[in-house]
């Protein structure tokens, strides 16, 4: 028996793998902004003369824009993935694929690997340690950036697996997040990403005092709504509003000696200082967001790393998501039928993804939207989003600093809400009063070239974003 898998050169590891044109490789994005294993494969590939692959990345960011070379040479023909930032996003949207992007949710993205609708022929994992045999873990070594979540459901069901690492430990590992069985080779490299660009230090609560009059009616329709009681789960994003409503109801939490079961999803240091405080039993991370919580996951037992499958796959037998309580979501646009958008800006341009919000609006007893009315003059509120991310079938309240909309769905809610004094508003009239505000903008054009798809989470399709016309 081999007992190392250990290659000289990503060059070698890619060709003892046949890649041939037309192959599917994908990426993890734990490392994010900071990521430098996904354009080092991609430089090597080029350099090999492959042609027409599939990129199925689970997020692309600014520093992935170096794609955009490989789009016009050939080399990139197609891509899936769950989030886009606008450095790649902008291009996208004024059409320079022929094939349209195909936008999935983070748990959506599995469950298609695992389904084969999306099969990935070599998959390249970014791992902070790893030893000679593939073993390796997100929590350790200079390029620490947590869980690798992410990365689990690739490392599963590819048919090849390419461990990259700047941390070469000895066989065993301990805590691994990818096991030696489902890895091929493994290469070592100088560096995988910038430890700067793959946590941020500290993620901040807003100080914006409209973000945290929202946090605090936030927290207030979650007492409201009967859920915070012993037993709680919760899942927040990093947005400032979102965590000045992960403090504020830390605070009632510790006040009332509420004792939560689960903190859920990208954890952040916030959702790390309700674990210690008592406020929940485990935090279950499919993705770390800061320093704070990469430092937890490494030395507490009750912060547990979780594939992406367990997060939010509607196709395994059970997923955390479906056990949530309550989720605080963001959007950049809500219709008065509560649909969400998270893909595209006010002009059209693709500049996100959905990521998990779908999946755990669909999944929690409350999912909320924090937004405020109004955005640089434009309101939040419309007829109908550019593009639906988020069905509103699945969203239950909106709060804005002008007032609570409930869906009229959740009439219980609504009466929760009304019962408690707050300030609830229909969805019409709160569209209108920021309207009395910045008035009534005219839609962005749209074209008649398809630059993406947004398939939902069961795999059905769920919109079409079109290009923005250049002038």
């Amino acid at each position: 028996m081999n007992n190392s898998k250990l290659v000289s050169s990503l060059r070698e590891a890619i060709s003892l793998c046949e890649l041939k044109d037309s192959m599917s490789i994908s990426f993890h994005h734990h490392l994010r902004n900071g990521d430098f294993v996904l354009n080092m494969v991609m430089d090597e590939i080029a350099n090999m003369g492959v042609k027409d692959l599939t990129v199925n990345a689970s997020s692309l960011f600014d520093t992935h824009a170096k794609l955009l070379d490989h789009i016009e040479s050939g080399l990139v023909s197609k891509i899936c993935t769950d989030y886009m930032s606008s450095g790649l996003g902008r291009s996208i949207s004024e059409g320079v694929m022929d094939t349209p992007v195909e936008f999935r949710t983070h748990g959506g993205r599995p469950s298609d690997i695992e389904s084969g609708r999306t099969p990935i022929d070599i998959a390249f994992i970014a791992a902070p340690a790893s030893d000679p045999m593939g073993n390796c873990s997100g929590k350790i070594g200079k390029s620490a950036c947590g869980s690798l979540g992410y990365a689990i459901p690739d490392a599963q069901n590819a048919k090849h697996v390419i461990i990259i690492t700047d941390n070469l430990v000895p066989y065993p590992l301990i805590q691994w997040a990818v096991s030696e069985i489902n890895v091929d080779y493994v290469v070592e490299v100088p560096a995988i990403g910038n430890p700067q660009g793959i946590v941020s230090g500290t993620t901040q609560i807003t100080r914006d005092p409209v973000g945290l009059i929202m946090a605090d009616q936030a927290t207030k329709v979650i007492k409201a709504s009967g859920l915070l009681k012993d037993g709680f789960s919760f899942q927040t994003g990093a947005g400032g509003a979102s965590l000045a409503a992960a403090k504020f109801l830390k605070d009632i939490m510790v006040k009332e000696n509420i004792k939560g079961s689960f903190g859920l999803g990208g954890i952040t240091g916030y959702m790390v200082d309700m674990l210690n405080a008592g406020c929940f039993e485990s935090l279950l991370d499919v993705q770390c967001f800061d320093l704070k919580a990469v430092e937890s996951i490494r030395t507490n037992p009750k912060h547990q790393e979780i594939s992406a499958l367990h997060y939010a796959s509607p196709s395994s037998m059970s997923a955390v998501v479906d056990s949530l309580d309550v989720v605080i979501l963001g959007a950049t646009e809500i219709d008065t039928n509560f649909n969400v958008n998270v893909h595209t800006d006010s002009n059209g341009y693709i500049m996100g993804g959905s990521g998990g919000h779908s999946d755990t609006a669909a999944g929690a007893k409350l999912a909320m939207i924090i937004a405020p009315m109004f955005r640089g003059r434009l309101p939040m509120i419309t007829d109908r989003v550019s593009c639906i991310s988020t069905p509103g079938k699945d969203i239950d309240v909106l709060v804005t600093q002008g007032g609570i909309a409930v869906n009229p769905r959740n009439q219980e809610l609504a009466e929760r809400i009304r019962d408690a004094g707050l300030p609830l508003i229909d969805i019409h009239d709160l569209k209108r009063k920021a309207e009395s505000y910045t008035g009534v903008p005219s839609k962005a054009p749209k074209g008649d070239k398809l630059v993406a798809k947004v398939i939902s989470r069961d795999s059905g399709l769920l919109d079409n974003i079109y290009n923005v016309p250049q002038k």
